[in-house]
């Protein structure tokens, strides 16, 4: 039998289990694969070491899945040599921001759908949230957005009336 000494057991007690290191380099893999689904712009954004940029974009190029599972396995490991925090912080703001721009859009397309269903209601509720809009064009682009609706011609006013929406509703966000 085999004796070890105490300072062997506190070391292994420090070190995190092989279940815990298996977790982890699935994580920074999955991490890689979501990388490889981003676009080459959006790559160039991320703090990349280049060596991983050329990794992921090779991935793109490979047509046989042995090749891609291989590929992706690489990247896998070159992502657990680097800090990955730095990696994963931006990608975690970039789908906040989208997320965020997601919110507003649905917002705005709200208010238009409201103020094009029920234009004296909604129209007073959103000049009381923004007391700084202006008015006669509000009223102007759901008139000019209303008729356009009910004519069945192409949508420009209802998009003029969404931009307007946009720059108002920005406005106070900013």
């Amino acid at each position: 039998m085999i004796r070890r000494r105490h300072d062997d057991l506190e070391t292994d007690q420090e070190r995190p289990s092989k279940s815990a290191r298996k977790r982890a380099a699935e994580d920074l893999q999955q991490l890689g694969e979501e990388l490889i689904s981003m676009s080459e712009a959006v790559l160039e954004e991320l703090p990349l070491p280049e060596n991983l940029r050329d990794a992921v974009l090779a991935a793109r190029r490979f047509p046989s899945h042995g090749a891609q599972l291989r590929q992706r396995q690489y990247i896998g490991k070159l992502m657990r040599k680097i800090d990955a925090e730095a990696i994963r912080a931006a990608v975690r703001t970039r789908q906040q921001q989208q997320d965020a721009a997601a919110r507003q859009f649905k917002r705005i397309e709200q208010w238009r759908e409201r103020l094009l269903r029920e234009p004296e209601a909604a129209l007073g509720d959103l000049l009381a949230e923004h007391p700084q809009a202006d008015v006669a064009r509000l009223r102007l682009l759901i008139s000019n957005a209303g008729a356009e609706a009910r004519g069945g011609s192409a949508p420009r006013a209802a998009r003029e009336l969404f931009h307007h929406l946009r720059d108002l509703l920005a406005a106070v966000s900013a």
